[in-house]
């Protein structure tokens, strides 16, 4: 079992430091701008997560996730050479398979600590969005966490699943995968569909002309 959440937590830091690197390609950053998003969006909802529960922070314990980052940063830049003609889907795509890793697993890491589930489940969701919003803060957009996209329910989601299947008594393994394919239907869903969260608008009263003089 933990071989199995090893394996998956490296291959979730593999696709967000995808999508770093895609997005710093996007915005013409320099080798080291890609290696520092492509770090920020692998580790940096991990690191958050940790260093809340107070455990030690999993690529301090284990360097290898970081020479994961590198690789991937590197091998990103040597074989997309045009990273604006990646049709922005793919970002996206990449950057859904993290969530939905990074979600569960986050849930799992908590709840393994003894955390109350609802902790659990707002631990996993950090762990999913806090690296792709700090990766969104640094190129100056707007995270999508904070728009219309279905981002961080995906996430809730994920984790309320696995905190449910293991309450239905299954195997661990399977309520993992299930609540990861759960939280990655609901996101690619929403991308595909570009099914959107109502916004939030407060609407300025138009100004009479009387007002006006």
């Amino acid at each position: 079992m933990h071989e199995l959440l090893y394996w998956l937590d490296l291959f979730g830091v593999i696709v967000f430091a995808f999508s770093g690197a895609l997005m710093a390609g996007r915005y013409k950053l320099d080798p080291f701008g890609v290696v520092v998003l492509s770090a920020v969006t692998a580790i940096g909802g991990g690191t958050i997560r940790d260093v809340i529960l107070q455990v030690p922070i999993f690529w301090v314990e284990n360097p290898r996730y970081l020479y994961v980052i590198l690789a991937t940063a590197f091998l990103t830049i040597i074989f997309i050479r045009c990273p604006k003609r990646i049709p922005k889907r793919l970002l996206l795509v990449s950057d859904a398979f993290g969530l939905a890793l990074f979600a569960v697993l986050g849930t799992e890491k908590a709840l393994a600590l003894g955390t109350a589930i609802p902790v659990a489940v707002l631990m996993g969701m950090m762990t999913g969005v806090v690296g792709g919003m700090l990766r969104d803060v640094l190129c100056n957009v707007i995270p999508m966490v904070l728009r219309q996209e279905i981002y961080a329910t995906a996430a809730i989601l994920g984790g309320a699943l696995f905190t449910f299947f293991l309450y239905l008594e299954l195997p661990q393994p399977v309520a993992i995968i299930g609540a990861i394919l759960g939280a990655l239907a609901l996101r690619l869903a929403a991308i595909y569909w570009r099914v959107t969260l109502p916004a939030f608008q407060i609407l300025e009263p138009e100004e009479s002309p009387e007002d006006s003089k």
